[in-house]
């Protein structure tokens, strides 16, 4: 390692393994959700913290916060309870091995988006993609957007490879935004000839600056159908929840807010009609994909696995017995027939 990467970040010894058992032979995803300047909705930080909390892990790389933060534009938080300071808030910045709901890992690039030497970042990112033979790499990123909250979340695409981002929705047009230290690092692994995407959930612009679980829970389910990863999301179908009806008591009692409301529907349905009928392949917000005969297998597999051996022979001899059952009617049909009417060999 050179001077300048001891310096920006500290590998684990010993590492964590980085495998999965698909057998298909390609690199782990990694997953880049670095909060920052443009979160809204807290759907990136609050993405990053269900996954290391509901997943297995171990931490692959730390990079060097005193490196990279500026705390004094960014004053982490201190609990202080009576005469001392119990917390400070954590501004760790580091990649972990994650293990899905199906032994398959992953990586993932979490924590504060660092706010000085954005190329160095970027080139110690590149050589640990490179070094660690990473397949794929998926951006998150949530903006605010004149969208309603009534309507289903849009998340939108853009990327390298049509292989990650098929059949979702993406912006049809050229536009000019904020750089940030993830966007600096999409471009580099770009110029690299990585394969890289970016999914943008977009917030309802007036939940912004509060928590929106739909939005975290879109972002998830995006990178798993794409990466093909099972995580758990239930406790985020928990918090949408809530949420909804919290929004329900305070939007019903503001006809103002509901006038809004009406009107940013109305330009949502627009759109969404014009866009079904611009790409008629697409998914749209809302819908889910018809599983493969691939998926369908992996499920059942992960099924079978779920159950203790004797369980999964049951069902395997379970399933044996009815195809054999099949067959003897079968044969017994065929016998019946030639007991039937019509001219016999005499």
């Amino acid at each position: 390692m050179h001077e300048e990467d001891r310096r920006m970040y500290e590998l684990e010894y010993p590492a964590p393994v980085i495998r999965d058992d698909s057998g298909d032979g390609q690199g782990p995803t990694m997953i880049v959700a670095m909060h920052g300047y443009a979160d809204a909705g807290q759907a990136i930080e609050a993405s990053a913290d269900h996954l290391k909390a509901a997943l297995e892990g171990r931490q692959l790389a730390s990079f060097n916060s005193d490196e990279l933060i500026d705390y004094r534009s960014r004053r982490p938080a201190v609990t202080i309870d009576k005469d001392r300071a119990l917390e400070i808030e954590s501004m760790d910045l580091g990649i972990k091995v994650l293990r899905d709901n199906s032994g398959k890992t992953f990586l993932l690039l979490s924590g504060p988006e660092p706010d000085m030497r954005w190329d160095a970042f970027t080139t110690a990112v590149v050589k640990l993609v490179e070094k660690f033979n990473i397949e794929d790499t998926i951006m998150l990123y949530a903006a605010p957007m004149p969208v309603p909250h009534t309507r289903p979340t849009v998340v939108t695409a853009h990327g390298t490879s049509s292989r990650l981002t098929e059949h979702m929705l993406s912006m049809d047009s050229t536009m000019m935004v904020p750089g940030s230290a993830a966007l600096y690092l999409e471009k580099a692994l770009a110029d690299k000839h990585r394969t890289v995407a970016g999914y943008t959930v977009h917030v309802p612009h007036y939940l912004a600056a509060s928590p929106y679980p739909h939005a975290t829970f879109q972002l998830l389910n995006s990178v798993a159908r794409a990466a093909r990863l099972n995580i758990p999301l239930g406790s985020i179908e928990a918090d949408i929840s809530r949420v909804e009806n919290q929004l329900e008591e305070q939007v019903g009692g503001s006809e103002e807010i509901e006038g809004v409301v009406q009107q940013l529907e109305q330009q949502y349905d627009a759109y969404m009609e014009r866009y079904r009928k611009e790409h008629p392949q697409a998914i749209m917000p809302g819908e889910e994909p018809v599983p493969t005969g691939e998926e369908i297998s992996e499920e059942f597999q992960a099924f079978l696995a779920s159950l203790d051996e004797e369980e999964s022979q049951q069902i395997i001899h379970t399933e044996i017995d009815d195809r054999e059952d099949g067959i003897e009617d079968e044969g017994s049909q065929a016998d019946d027939g030639e007991d039937g009417p019509g001219p016999r060999a005499g």
